[in-house]
């Protein structure tokens, strides 16, 4: 019996998700965006793929969010955009990146 490729519209928004994670990395709200869902749900999405890597060779990696004032990195939590930036206190803050490799 011939293997036919899965269709797109039997895939769930997270296989998606996750196909495109692997072609390219993605901040969450360009996610959103291309899916049609709310950022919130990205994450989410997005945690979940995660958590579903640990068992692969394949893992999560995540670009952090970058001050495009002064290009501080080294937020606290690399997986929400912050407001503003911690040291020049700059609102032009970069959303991190996700990427499956």
């Amino acid at each position: 019996m011939p293997i036919f490729p899965m269709r797109e519209a039997s895939r769930t928004t997270r296989q998606r998700i996750a196909d495109q994670l692997r072609d390219k990395a993605m901040a969450a709200g360009t996610i959103a965006n291309e899916f049609e869902i709310q950022t919130s749900d990205a994450l989410t999405h997005v945690e979940h793929i995660s958590k579903s890597l640990e068992s692969t060779d394949e893992q999560l990696l995540v670009a952090p969010p970058e001050c495009e004032e002064c290009g501080f990195t080294d937020f606290d939590d690399l997986t929400n955009r912050p407001s503003r930036c911690p040291e020049c206190k700059c609102e032009a803050v970069s959303e991190p990146a996700y990427r499956i490799s």
